[in-house]
């Protein structure tokens, strides 16, 4: 098994493989142990990272900001009292998530929403560095993170292709060319008839020199053949939201994997790559039999005698391919039978003349 490191140069060197997110977010819901878990299950079902969220009320939003949206099981009413309501973990449990990563074989980042974060995750050497949806127009942040030299992933949902433009050349201008952009629709859960693949395609012909893949939002079972979609259409990197129970209140549950659907994904991303193949068009080792067998060649329609000139009426094209391939037909005729050809053998070059 490749290391972490490995994982995540592999995603930046050009390779086909698909780098999967496990989205741990705030799922954890305060409780250390359960994040721990969460890093755990994360590893145990085969995902090359997870991701939490770090953020400070007071340095994100202002105290009267209206909620985006009105979901069930979402604290506050207003921005900055869910917020100020929602469990952060510091940089003391940052180290130790970290070492239970770094045994596990995962890479474990966050998404920092200042810059004061970012240095924190940083310095505790995080390999990775993620930029939301939603502050994918906040270019001092995406400067800052980008001097950091690490990877950054940068999600685009609600934006145009100018504002990933701008995005993507503020982090080329800090000399920081290691960029996954990832087609998001933000809306929880995101509704089928918004997801929008063609989209992330549109990123792809934009941004033909860094891996693009997809944030997903909406709800298992469906994110299943969503996600499998994406990465049939060429995804390198997979989002997804995880957490330890589907069934808890708050966005964030009702459109997560749990740890069951979460080795589902994995191994449906394994197989729809394995469909997928080489890209070049040849026939493949079980294809052997039926390119002998299930094709056709000339044969005798009737008995052809030794030294007779051969004309169209003795011919016929039937299965199997093991003789002159039924594009030479036209050549055959006016050659000169070589030795008796028997009623519906198979012809070979050698049984003709000139």
């Amino acid at each position: 098994m490749t290391s972490s490191d490995d994982r995540i140069k592999g995603l930046f060197s050009g390779g086909d493989q698909v780098f999967l997110i496990a989205e741990a977010g705030c799922n954890y819901e305060g409780d250390f142990a359960r994040a721990g878990e969460m890093v755990r299950a994360a590893a145990g079902a085969g995902a090359d990272a997870i991701k939490f969220q770090t953020f400070v009320p007071e340095r994100l939003v202002t105290r009267d900001a209206p909620k985006f949206w009105d979901i069930e099981g979402c604290p506050g009413s207003t921005q900055f009292e869910e917020f100020a309501l929602t469990p952060q973990l510091d940089e003391a449990q940052y180290r130790a998530l970290k070492r239970i990563a770094d045994k596990e074989g995962i890479a474990l980042f966050s998404t920092p929403s200042d810059e004061r974060s970012a240095d924190m995750l940083d310095a505790l050497g995080l390999p990775l560095q993620k930029i939301s949806s939603m502050d994918i127009t906040h270019l001092p942040l995406i400067r800052h993170v980008a001097r950091m030299g690490k990877p950054v992933i940068l999600s685009t949902g609600a934006s145009t292709m100018e504002e990933i433009r701008e995005a993507v050349g503020a982090i080329e201008e800090e000399g920081n060319h290691r960029i996954a952009l990832l087609h998001c629709i933000t809306s929880y859960p995101t509704r089928s008839q918004d997801v929008n693949l063609n989209m992330m395609r549109a990123i792809m012909e934009e941004f033909p020199g860094y891996p693009v893949g997809y944030s997903d939002h909406t709800a298992m079972p469906e994110s299943t053949g969503v996600i499998a979609a994406a990465v049939a259409l060429g995804a390198r990197v997979i989002e997804k939201h995880f957490t330890f129970d589907r069934s808890r209140p708050g966005y964030d549950h009702a459109i997560s994997a749990d740890y069951r659907d979460l080795a589902e994904l994995v191994r449906q991303i394994s197989f729809t790559r394995g469909l997928l193949g080489s890209g070049v068009k040849a026939p493949v080792g079980a294809e052997e039999r039926a390119r002998v067998w299930a094709r056709r060649s000339v044969v005798a329609r009737v008995p052809i005698p030794r030294g007779t000139r051969i004309t169209e009426a003795m011919l016929l094209v039937k299965r199997p391919g093991t003789g002159i391939a039924p594009k030479h037909l036209a050549a055959l005729v006016g050659r000169v039978a070589a030795l008796d050809i028997a009623e519906d053998q198979v012809i070979t070059w050698e049984m003709v003349g000139r």
